[in-house]
This record gives structure tokens, sequence and C-alpha cells, in this order.
């Protein structure tokens, strides 16, 4: 197979007119050479955080804060899991991945709530749909029998000491949320020396040393925390420290598209277009052990191929602005998981 167009090529995504040569569903080579495609390829988006399971409730917290909104165990959003029956929940997760799958999106990263139940719902979820959940589940470390590791609330909810130990003995992954409505649970969060961190948004010099000595990536949600009006995480300083890959966070209060994520991140932080394009592939592909994110030979050819001669592209003379700030989900040609 030979993907032309313009390539935005390796960790620079510098834009070449070429192709994209992939054999067995792996990139063979990537050829500048002259071509009358409009095309513009791209790596497959990772959408590094959702909560794919308020699928359920769309738009049911519009006007609500934090707690009332998403905060367990009473909030609107568990409210309306706990009331759902499992093929309500399975099919409204399944539409909603379809969505992402036809938006660009290759793969997500999913902190799945209710316990094993809920983890096993998602993998029901995203059989026969051709995008790669990466599932943090939650509640009984039983649930690392399903789950690909362990998502956890927020180190003010519990200590979550065992669920790490869990996570140690079993060699996968333990995340947490962190620093969304005020910076208390971020120094418990680090001393549980996590892989993963969610949100920061009140994140301090002295958490971000700690952050930097130890590798520790960050998921940032920017539109879910203006929703919800939180604050707004220090992006710049996040990135001058570590790898910080972009999610959509909860289904309920925003669609999961990475094409508005890259636009609200781009016009309203001080980072670059090719830094948040990084966010939206590269580094949320990395969390997750995707080899993908990089349009190089020998990566996975998980790539999104975008319409350059749309009504809405065309006469771009920048394609990576033009897919971080511009592009939308009508302009998606193809996807390749």
């Amino acid at each position: 197979m030979e993907l032309d167009g313009t390539v935005l090529r390796g960790r620079s995504f510098e834009p070449i007119h070429g192709r994209v040569v992939i054999e067995d569903g792996r990139i063979e080579a990537v050829e500048e050479t002259e071509t009358a495609s409009t095309d513009i390829i791209l790596p497959a988006f990772v959408n590094a955080h959702t909560h794919l399971g308020d699928s359920v409730t769309k738009d049911a917290a519009v006007g609500l804060g934090l707690e009332e909104a998403v905060a367990p165990p009473d909030s609107v959003k568990h409210r309306a899991l706990a009331a759902a029956d499992r093929d309500e929940l399975v099919t409204a997760m399944r539409r909603t991945l379809r969505y992402m799958q036809q938006t660009g999106t290759m793969g997500c990263i999913d902190f799945r709530e209710s316990g094993p139940p809920g983890a096993r719902a998602l993998r029901a979820a995203a059989d026969g749909v051709d995008l790669d959940v990466f599932i943090l589940g939650s509640g009984d470390i039983t649930v690392l029998d399903i789950a690909d590791g362990y998502g956890a609330s927020g180190a003010n909810d519990d200590d979550f000491a065992t669920e790490r130990d869990a996570c140690d003995a079993a060699g996968v992954p333990f995340a947490i949320h962190a620093g969304e409505p005020d910076p208390t649970d971020i120094f418990p969060a680090l001393e549980l020396d996590p892989d993963l961190l969610v949100h920061m948004v009140h994140a301090a010099a002295e958490h971000l040393e700690v952050v930097a000595d130890r590798s520790i990536p960050i998921a940032v949600c920017p539109r879910a925390n203006a929703t919800l009006g939180v604050g707004r995480p220090p992006i710049r300083a996040l990135l001058d420290h570590t790898t910080v890959a972009l999610g959509t966070d909860n289904v309920m209060l925003n669609p999961p598209s990475m094409f508005r994520e890259m636009a609200f991140t781009a016009a309203g932080f001080d980072v670059t277009d090719r830094e948040v394009l990084r966010m939206a592939t590269t580094a949320g592909a990395e969390i997750a052990g995707f080899d993908c994110g990089v349009i190089e030979p020998g990566r996975r050819a998980a790539l999104t191929v975008l319409d350059g001669d749309s009504d809405n592209l065309s006469g771009t003379v920048n394609p990576v602005s033009a897919v971080v700030r511009r592009a939308t989900g009508t302009d998606v040609k193809r996807v390749l998981c």
C-alpha cells in the first residue's frame, strides 16, 4: 500500500511531498517525490485521557462544577453509571469509540469506573471497533486480570497503596488524577510513584521538580478543565519538565475530538503547533506503549489521512498549523489503525 501527499514526517512533523510505503501494517519507507495528491498524512491521534463510561449521560452536567458533575460517589456521572444497564453502557461506549476512530484517533487511555465489571464492559464495547483501548481499571485489584493497569481517582479519595503494590507485582502501570481542583493531592499522588499523572492544573515548581526527576508523564485536558471551571494547566511549564500528552477527559463534558482539543490548546496556551501535535500523537502513543505516533520506517502504520483539498483545508500554506488549528473530523478521508 502507498499513501501519497504531504507527509508530516518524523518527530518534528517535517512536511514533505512524497509517499508512505506500507507493508504488513508497518511503515516500510517514507519517500520524497513529486505527487499530485493534496492529501495530508499524519500519525493517527492517541487520546491520552478519556472516561468513556459516561457516554451514557452526555451533557447532563452542563453548568455544574467538578464535585456535582464527576466526583465519586454521588455526582451526576456516578449516579448515571449506577443506573445504566450493561447493554446500554456497552452500546454507548462503542458508539463513542466509533466516533473517535472516524475522527482520526487510533487509540485511547481510558480510566474505567465500576471495577472488574466496568473493565469487562469496555472490552466488550471495543470488540469489533478498529481502535486500541488501554484500560486503566478501578475498584478491587482483581481488575488487573482484565485491565491494562490501574487508574486511581485521586490521592485525597484513598491512599491507593495496595493498588500501587498490585501494579508493581503485575508489572503494569499505575495512574492517578492529581491537582485538578487544587494542589492538595499532588504530593500524596507523587508519593505513590505513579507511571502517569492526569490534569496537574495546580502544579507548582516544587511538584514539577519531582516530576522531572522521576520522568513522570502527564496527560492534560484543557477543555474539560475549562468546562468544569477548575483552572488552566500550566502546559508550558509541564512541557519544560516532562512528556505531556493531550486528552479529552469525560465524554459527558465534551466530545472526544482531538481536533477540538488541539485547536483549543494552540489558541489558549504558550505552545507551538508542533508541540500540540506531538501531545496529540507521539506522547500519548509512548505513554500507552503503542508503536506509532511517528511517521518513520519500522513504525506501525497508524495514520490519519486528511483531504487537503476539502472546502475547509484548500489553500492552506502551513500543513502542521492546518492540522492543529483548522482541521475537523469532516476533513478526515481515511484512518489506518
